[in-house]
């Protein structure tokens, strides 16, 4: 069955880049709804909504923006992404007041365990998703994107970073039965020190305070006052933000994704280039067997990390 959230929930923070305070509200919606944004501050209402989508996504290094026909945007939405697709919500509206989504801790988990305070709601319509029928891969510099068959969504991440404290780090998940919850919602959006300070110097990252929202590293130091709360958290965000990334396909996707040094850019790529290539995916309904094995199918609360 498809789902969405049983009652509303809001959080309040402000956005990493920007600064700005600012308020988002998950809404129930109904089937095949999908998952759309949509910017309180905007008025007419047709202006104001803006699909959560891979071909709306503008590219960008440092975070996932959506942008509509009429130029309304939304962005730093992936961590939002990976806690609606890792819940297992097919249909929600998610309703900000400004132009970039609350940074919280630097993590998906405070979306986590707010959906799941307020429950998953069964709806009267079968899943539908996208099944990966051939591979396919995007490089875009040094970063390397991938696609392949499965019967399930699998992501494998690798890392490579000269600062010694991040170093290589590599991790593959099924992300069957919970396992967003369990081993990745609560890993934080990570940088160099050098990088927030060159970021805050051209007017960015002005909500960023390390410690709070994101993971700071300093060559050899994690400079964040609490340390890490995996000796792996960097490559663990990085398929956090995989994740979120993917729920833009705009259904379940059924795959092996690996990412190498890959970024919202280069899996952006790889989607436009999946659903552009001739039979390399097809939408299909879900039986009661497959639609155990997507995102979020039988969490629990007691699985969510209490770190967040």
């Amino acid at each position: 069955m498809q789902t969405t959230i049983k009652s509303s929930v809001s959080f309040t923070g402000h956005g990493l880049h920007t600064g700005h305070p600012v308020c988002l509200t998950i809404r129930p919606a109904s089937a095949e709804h999908g998952i759309w944004f949509k910017r309180a501050d905007i008025t007419p209402t047709s202006a104001s909504l803006i699909p959560a989508r891979y071909d709306v996504a503008e590219q960008s290094p440092l975070c996932t923006k959506l942008v509509n026909e009429q130029g309304v945007s939304v962005s730093t939405v992936e961590h939002v992404m990976a806690a609606v697709v890792g819940c297992g919500i097919h249909n929600a509206l998610v309703e900000i007041d400004g132009p970039e989504a609350p940074i919280l801790d630097g993590s998906a988990a405070p979306f986590v365990r707010g959906i799941m305070r307020r429950g998953v709601q069964a709806l009267q319509a079968q899943v539908r998703a996208f099944e990966v029928r051939k591979t396919v891969e995007i490089q875009h510099g040094d970063a390397v994107a991938r696609i392949a068959p499965s019967d399930t969504l699998k992501i494998e991440f690798h890392i490579d970073f000269d600062d010694t404290a991040i170093g290589r780090q590599s991790k593959v998940l099924n992300m069957s039965n919970g396992s967003f919850a369990r081993e990745l919602c609560d890993s934080r959006t990570f940088c160099r020190k050098a990088d927030v300070e060159m970021m805050q110097a051209n007017g960015l990252a002005l909500g960023g305070a390390p410690g709070e929202n994101a993971v700071v590293f300093d060559g050899g130091r994690v400079v964040s006052p609490g340390g890490l709360r995996h000796s792996d958290e960097p490559v663990r965000h990085k398929m956090l933000d995989a994740l979120g990334d993917l729920g833009l396909a705009g259904a379940p996707v059924i795959g092996h994704y690996t990412g190498l040094r890959a970024g919202h850019t280069t899996t952006n790529m790889l989607l436009r280039k999946l659903f552009a290539t001739p039979d390399a995916v097809r939408m299909i309904l879900c039986g009661e067997q497959q639609a155990q094995r997507l995102p979020g199918y039988g969490l629990h609360w007691e699985e969510i990390p209490q770190v967040a």
